[in-house]
């Protein structure tokens, strides 16, 4: 499995506070195969962001168990094999789209030539843009950008917390092209989105 989530709770807790407290998840249970497609719905405050930080090793569980991969969240060797486009997006304004997905290959500890850099930035549809400093971007292209940098090294699970926010209707016909693609490719993907 890409993903398996075994009676996994979690509960925040105040500083001063040894009971109580609010609960985010309440005993989820989850398996997803390798290669598919899954979508995360639920209302606010439902828990998926905490889920989705459980997957990602930010937040670890007050009980039960995770495995991504076929192993734990918190490992570098894991972590390494997600693209992650988070809700809330922060970009470097300075920086341009280029700049911008060095620094992730950088991070990713991938050595990767210009070309492919700029062919990942063609691929999402800011080619007019790959010398534009990032701080003139719109959300959708943010976005895009963002879903360029989750890409980056064809990692094995794309984990996309609302893809096409602030996305017009045809740059998310595209990004569904771009997912089609990776799935295609052999990547699970795990989505979150109140866009049904």
């Amino acid at each position: 499995f890409a993903i398996e989530a075994s009676s996994v709770k979690k509960t925040y807790r105040g500083f001063f506070r040894r009971s109580g407290g609010q609960v985010a998840l309440a005993g989820l249970d989850l398996a997803i195969p390798r290669g598919t497609a899954f979508g995360l719905i639920g209302l606010n405050g439902a828990g998926k962001t905490t889920f989705i930080k459980t997957l990602l090793g930010v937040v670890r569980p007050t009980s039960g168990s995770v495995r991504v991969l076929g192993g734990e969240p918190e490992d570098p060797r894991v972590r390494a094999r997600i693209g992650y486009l988070p809700e809330r997006l922060f970009l470097t304004s300075s920086f341009t789209p280029r700049q911008f997905l060095a620094s992730v290959a950088r991070m990713k500890g991938l050595a990767l030539p210009d070309g492919a850099l700029r062919d990942q930035i063609d691929r999402v549809g800011l080619a007019a843009a790959v010398d534009r400093k990032i701080g003139g971007f719109s959300k959708g292209m943010r976005q895009r950008l963002g879903l360029a940098a989750a890409l980056i090294g064809e990692p094995d699970l794309l984990v996309l917390d609302e893809p096409t926010d602030g996305v017009d209707p045809l740059g998310r016909a595209e990004i569904r092209k771009i997912l089609t693609q990776e799935r295609a490719r052999g990547a699970t993907l795990f989505l979150n989105s109140h866009l049904l």
